[in-house]
């Protein structure tokens, strides 16, 4: 164990007796200091790509971890039987999710800016190519690609900005009249019809959906949750079971006419309803796929 906002010696003193006299070695202290603090919002931090002088704050994290834990245990304790640590693409026994396409289309920038890693390690891996494009710079998806992905990230903060790009709307339009479009979260609201934002102003977004969410009327949704896709789509096929998880403020207000993309049961197997939204070759829900089931 490490322990964490230290505030005295005479603190650490006493956590360390407490959590040593049950057995657990404490390899560290890390003293309580402000500066060490990383800027939030909704939803948690704020993400790596948007903190200023990022590297600086990593050295200065690292000289302080390095001054207060003892590196050497800590090495000692990872090398012990029985423990081993998977980096592979999806972990330890994970089913990858398969590519959508020989050449997707990525929505990339502040408004769309969360996608697993070992999702996208493993398309490559499979062989597909990933086209970075921003749809808050007005850019559409690359007309070479086969598929588009729309992740997560935070579309309630610029939807002004993305109800005002005309060239993103009407090539992805152009795009989804022949090739699939998967929106997962964010991606989700911007598929629909309209978003409304914090302050109950409400701006059109794509219309390749037909539901409206909203930011103003929130409500938490977290938690696992395992899918029972209803029809083909972008991350699996009809029937499919796909584990992954919600975590969003933003709710439907307006479900729109669309069919359901999937049956959506929680983290202990109860049942939530359907969820998601399809129309011809566009998908969305708000889950975020982590891997077949």
């Amino acid at each position: 164990m490490v322990l964490n906002q230290v505030a005295s010696p005479r603190h650490e003193a006493l956590c360390r007796a407490a959590v040593e006299a049950i057995g657990l070695p404490v390899v560290g202290a890390v003293r309580r200091d402000p500066d060490m603090g990383l800027p939030e919002r909704h939803l948690g931090l704020v993400q790596a790509r948007e903190h200023a002088a990022l590297e600086a704050f990593i050295e200065r994290l690292a000289d302080v971890m390095a001054a207060a834990i003892d590196l050497d245990a800590v090495l000692a304790l990872a090398e012990a039987p029985g423990l081993r640590c998977d980096d592979g693409p999806g972990g330890d026994g994970a089913a990858l999710l398969p590519p959508p396409g020989q050449r997707i289309a990525i929505a990339d920038d502040a408004a769309f800016s969360f996608v697993y890693p070992h999702v996208v390690r493993g398309w490559r891996a499979a062989g597909a190519e990933l086209v970075a494009f921003s749809p808050l710079a007005d850019a559409a998806p690359d007309p070479s690609c086969d598929a588009c992905w729309l992740p997560g990230g935070y579309p309630e903060l610029h939807a002004g900005r993305l109800a005002a790009a005309a060239r993103f709307r009407d090539g992805l339009g152009r795009f989804a009249a022949t090739r699939p479009v998967h929106g997962e979260c964010g991606g989700f609201m911007v598929l629909g019809r309209a978003l409304e934002d914090a302050d109950g102003v409400t701006h059109a977004m794509t219309g390749l959906l037909g539901h409206v969410t909203s930011f103003a009327r929130r409500r938490m949704n977290l938690g696992y949750r395992r899918a029972r896709l209803m029809a083909d789509a972008p991350i699996g096929r009809a029937g499919a079971s796909i584990r992954g998880h919600e975590f969003h403020y933003a709710r439907v207000i307006e479900p729109g006419r669309d069919a359901p993309l999937a049956e959506l049961f929680d983290g202990q197997g109860a049942a939530l309803g359907a969820a998601g939204a399809r129309r011809g070759r566009v998908t969305g829900a708000f889950f975020h796929a982590i891997a077949s089931d």
